[in-house]
């Protein structure tokens, strides 16, 4: 197999770190409708508008599509300024959505960052 078609495969840290950006998406698009709709919901459920900027996510973390690590990287910090304001300001079961909230995001940003440092490395080396 030529050089150049082994490297159009993803390794395994590359699959790794895509497998838990998307399911830290998918996990925090689910606990934001399940928080906002049924477990603790605020108002009348329109905070659950919330996980709209993160339905495209998915489809792109899934193609390894570089633009798409790169803008969740960026745009997760909402999540957790969100999940860190309503931790320290609800109380109860909302407070504990809040903590899930703020942990998944943070995952999602590592494995969004681990995914554009191993390819922006292999670009590299390339």
């Amino acid at each position: 197999m030529s050089p150049a078609l082994e490297r159009t495969r993803p390794r395994a840290n590359e699959r790794l770190s895509r497998n838990l950006a998307l399911a830290g998406v998918v996990a925090l698009i689910l606990l934001c409708l399940a928080w906002e709709l049924w477990l603790a919901p605020t108002g009348r459920g329109t905070l659950a508008l919330k996980v709209l900027p993160l339905l495209p996510a998915p489809v792109g973390l899934w193609r390894y599509r570089m633009y798409t690590y790169r803008w969740v990287a960026l745009f997760i910090w909402l999540y957790v300024l969100e999940g860190l304001v309503r931790a320290t300001s609800e109380g109860g079961l909302g407070q504990w959505l809040a903590a899930g909230e703020v942990l998944l995001s943070v995952v999602v940003f590592t494995a969004c960052t681990a995914q554009i440092r191993l390819r922006l490395a292999a670009a590299k080396t390339a």
